[in-house]
């Protein structure tokens, strides 16, 4: 294939098409369960409960430090299914690609996806395809749809009761203050990387302690967003300590230069648990064990019947964390 940049043809179902998937697809995601010519493939799940979830990742730039739109299609996918108590096996993949796109990018990216499946013994099994006319696209984008084993536990928002305690993996905002200061912003530049990255090991540990009541990981919206999924669902009031929840110097000091919070910023590689109070510690020390959750906190609790969630600030006082309304960071995930 010498073409540098995608074309129309490469999305009209012939030739140039053929040799796109080919020559990127088919030769990054090759595993014994692809099959480029399949309208559908059979999967081996043995009986057991399965877990479905799909997504779609639009981040601008593309590529930003600490991963890209492929390494964060597979994380945040299979992200979604560990932290509901399953094992992820299997994902499609749907690329749309606007005409005008350096294939050599594109290459880049769908290595790293493939690189980034391998790495947790995930298969991409089924994808497609289209091109998008010059200004229709973002250059990128990307749908997946993942399945997962279920194991025997049972996680769920019911399972939540008064006194419950939370929990965080790592520092908040990582991985929106990343794609921000990648797009060079407002004239800043920095290193913080994203914490975009596989949360099953996280999710594993924390399945082998009593008393787990739920589990999610805080993308668009962030902790605050978690928060009052929270609060709308057990109709119990949440309270979160500032003090306690981990934010890295330099992701403060951008939202405090900014206006923004926090709280509200994606996170990519996180967990927020909800677990009985008398087996928090015994997590807390599971995670903190893990190369991915040496930063962990305990952060919070559910409270009584209430209608907020509140902060309690370093200073002593308390205030309402609203919900979210405006994006602050559009095309972060």
């Amino acid at each position: 294939m010498e073409d540098t940049h995608i074309s129309l043809a490469h999305g009209n179902g012939g030739r140039f098409m053929r040799e796109l998937i080919d020559e990127i697809f088919a030769r990054h995601l090759h595993n014994p369960d692809l099959d480029v010519q399949a309208d559908a493939v059979p999967l081996a799940l043995h009986g057991n409960d399965i877990m479905f979830t799909t997504d779609g990742f639009t981040v601008q730039p593309l590529e930003f430090p600490g991963g890209n739109i492929g390494s964060l299609a597979v994380h945040g996918t299979t992200n979604d299914l560990a932290v509901a108590g399953a094992t992820p096996k299997y994902l499609s993949l749907n690329a749309f690609i606007e005409e005008g796109l350096e294939i050599a990018v594109l290459e880049r990216i769908i290595r790293t996806l493939a690189d980034t499946a391998r790495a947790i013994d995930v298969q991409v099994v089924a994808g497609d395809t289209k091109v998008l006319r010059r200004g229709e696209g973002g250059g990128l984008y990307l749908a997946t749809t993942g399945i997962g084993i279920r194991g025997d536990q049972t996680l769920g928002l019911d399972r939540i009761r008064e006194g419950d305690t939370l929990l965080v993996s790592g520092p908040v905002g990582d991985h929106g203050i990343a794609v921000l200061l990648a797009r060079e912003a407002f004239g800043l530049h920095g290193d913080v990387l994203s914490d975009a990255a596989s949360v099953l090991p996280l999710t594993q540990a924390a399945l082998k302690v009593p008393g787990l009541r739920f589990m999610r990981d805080p993308t668009r919206g962030g902790l605050a967003t978690v928060a009052h999924e929270l609060q709308r669902a057990t109709g119990m009031g949440i309270t979160l300590s500032q003090q306690a929840i981990p934010v890295r110097d330099p992701v403060q000091s951008v939202c405090d230069m900014l206006g923004y919070d926090p709280m509200y910023l994606a996170c990519e590689g996180r967990v927020v648990a909800v677990i009985d109070p008398g087996a928090a510690e015994q997590l807390l020390q599971h995670w903190q064990a893990l190369p991915q959750g040496e930063a962990a906190a305990i952060i919070g609790t559910v409270n009584g019947a209430g209608t907020h969630v509140l902060l309690r600030t370093e200073l002593g006082g308390e205030r309402i964390l609203e919900e979210l309304e405006d994006d602050p960071l559009p095309r972060i995930c």
